[in-house]
């Protein structure tokens, strides 16, 4: 008693509120019956309904800008219905993960602790002085003068300095009850869902506008509705609120993490473009091979979709205090790798099952724009005219009818699903390495959900 006394007093000396963030690996798992414990065919989405609930709107508050145009477009797609699928990768990853890490107390107690960063508050205060980051004087009457006179000195605020964690926070309370699994979740988590769902929605202005997209799941896309140049503006605002915001993580690990999905986010779409042919930039041409056509579209895949699934449940799980050395993150970058594999593979082969009735779009679409997908890589191994057709990117009159043809003539669907099940089926294996918990069933149900869905 003298020794939880003692760290009690410690506590309350740093200014440390004591939460029920009680590490999830030291409780005593209850007892279940085997007949009942059974994935849930809830949609696992219901496990952090609240956390999502209030992600897009908390989120909203990050985007504002100080012109109306580009406050409205920035905002365009999260007004929209959505998956939300990147973000409930982390939230749920975070709920399946946090307490097992060797850091998981020092992030608990920076989530709890003023001014150790980590707390809610601290993370939506702005990186600097307000004049400083919104570029105007606090000394002008009105924000719209701010350039008609000279910029004055201000005086520095004091230096800040972060307390350290006690070692007597390391104990918990004996008998202190489990935390509701929602307590688990740490600010930097959520925000984390948050910054990932926004360079997402970044990477879709920027796809309508070199795809020249005019909708979006049946509603005008962005650059229909603003234009290319709103639009492209748009993504690059986003990109940059959502760095401001990463920055505020405190982890550097996460900060290399996420800032490099941006890059494979280009790299992605360098490779997908319709001539990629330009010596000057170092760039190859369009493979001649069906095997280097796969791994180019293999490659392509995984930066386009996968690369921010995998790196996003990667993050999640070192913001919960994952290790180096421990195996929770490495499995969670494998699994989100797989699944967002497994994601896009279905993503293709709906673009030929699909057609305009689910996605807004002919079947076969992806074929207007140049892209062989696994579909048409498969044809093409059956059907080996399809290969003419792929090297020019069907850009002849009658190219997308004829591959359109040979895709229904071939196994190409049925393959490409079949290759999705197996990037599914690893994902659900990966899962294995983490105990049993509510968290863990949901994300083993969105494996089965990948590849039977219809959106």
């Amino acid at each position: 008693m003298r020794r939880w006394a003692d760290a009690s007093s410690a506590l309350v000396r740093t200014r440390c509120k004591r939460r029920t963030y009680s590490s999830l690996q030291t409780q005593k798992q209850p007892t279940v019956d085997p007949q009942q414990h059974v994935h849930p065919r809830r949609d696992p989405a219901a496990l952090v309904a609240p956390e999502l609930d209030c992600l897009r709107q908390s989120l909203l508050s990050l985007l504002g800008s100080a012109h109306p145009g580009l406050d409205e477009i920035a905002k365009y797609y999260f007004l929209h219905p959505s998956k939300q699928m990147r973000p409930l990768l982390v939230l749920l990853f975070a709920r399946a993960t946090n307490g097992l890490g060797a850091g998981w107390r020092e992030k608990r107690w920076a989530a709890e602790c003023e001014g150790a960063g980590g707390r809610a508050e601290e993370l939506d205060r702005p990186l600097a002085r307000a004049d400083v980051l919104n570029d105007w004087n606090p000394s002008m009457p009105d924000s719209t003068t701010s350039f008609e006179s000279v910029f004055s000195l201000i005086p520095p605020s004091p230096r800040v300095v972060r307390p350290r964690m006690p070692a007597e926070f390391a104990f918990d309370a004996p008998g202190s009850p489990a935390p509701m699994l929602s307590d688990a979740l740490l600010p930097t988590q959520r925000r984390l869902a948050q910054i990932v769902e926004m360079i997402h929605v970044a990477s879709l202005l920027h796809d309508d506008v070199i795809d020249a997209s005019a909708l979006r799941r049946g509603a005008p896309s962005a650059p229909a509705a603003f234009g290319n140049k709103l639009a492209v503006l748009g993504g690059d605002f986003l990109l940059g609120r959502a760095s401001t915001a990463l920055s505020r993580l405190g982890d550097v690990e996460v900060v290399e993490l996420i800032a490099s999905v941006i890059a494979n986010l280009v790299e992605g779409e360098i490779l997908q473009m319709k001539d990629v042919y330009t010596p000057g930039l170092g760039l190859v041409a369009t493979p001649a091979a069906s095997r280097d056509a796969w791994s180019v579209y293999l490659k392509k895949t995984y930066l386009k979709t996968a690369s921010l699934m995998a790196k996003g449940c990667r993050a999640s799980v070192i913001l919960g205090g994952g290790a180096q050395g421990e195996v929770w993150k490495e499995a969670a970058y494998a699994f989100g790798r797989n699944f967002g594999l497994a994601f896009q593979l279905v993503d293709d082969v709906l673009d030929y099952e699909a057609g305009e009735a689910t996605l807004g779009k002919p079947g076969g679409a992806d074929l207007q724009l140049g892209l062989a997908t696994g579909p048409a890589l498969y044809a093409w191994e059956e059907h080996p005219e399809m290969g003419p057709l792929i090297l020019r990117k069907f850009e002849q009159a009658g190219d997308v009818e004829l591959a359109r043809s040979l895709v229904r003539r071939s196994s190409g669907v049925a393959r490409t699903r079949a290759l999705a099940r197996a990037h599914s089926e690893k994902a659900r294996e990966l899962l294995q390495v983490l105990p049993e918990s509510e968290a863990r069933d949901a994300l083993e149900v969105l494996t089965e959900r990948v590849i039977t869905r219809t959106w």
